[in-house]
């Protein structure tokens, strides 16, 4: 599969493998690969940046050298998308702060709202090509 944007995710968090499943629904391109960060490659990735191995508080998504966290990954993943998911990367202009502030605000509550599972989700076959383990 060709290289491109790399999706990080918490593989336990419901909420987190929801945001996943939607953007492959709507990512007609193929663009994004996926990788738990509990897995092998995620665990690699935040060795080599430096981040936290556990308590995961952000998704994390990597393009080509650069790595972008929490509401700029959001935004960025949807600008990638194209169409209509393009124009909210206009709320990149809202300061980092404001938005960061909504995105730690439902990171920290996401188990209690959405749950939480005892493993990873694993991708039907036929997505398996998208994901890195």
């Amino acid at each position: 599969m060709k290289p491109g944007p790399i999706i990080y995710f918490d593989g336990i968090c419901n909420l987190c493998e929801g945001s996943v499943k939607y953007v492959i629904r709507i990512d007609k391109k193929k663009i994004f690969r996926f990788a738990s960060l509990q897995g092998k490659a995620g665990q690699g990735m935040l060795a080599e940046h430096h981040m936290p191995g556990k308590d995961f508080k952000s998704f994390v998504l990597k393009e080509g050298d650069k790595i972008y966290t929490r509401s700029t990954a959001a935004l960025r993943v949807l600008k990638l998308i194209g169409g209509a998911w393009s124009l909210l990367y206009a709320f990149i202009l809202v300061p980092p702060f404001l938005r960061d502030g909504i995105y730690e605000f439902i990171s920290r509550n996401r188990y209690t709202w959405f749950g939480e599972k005892t493993t990873c989700w694993i991708p039907t076959p036929d997505l398996r090509q998208r994901f890195l383990d």
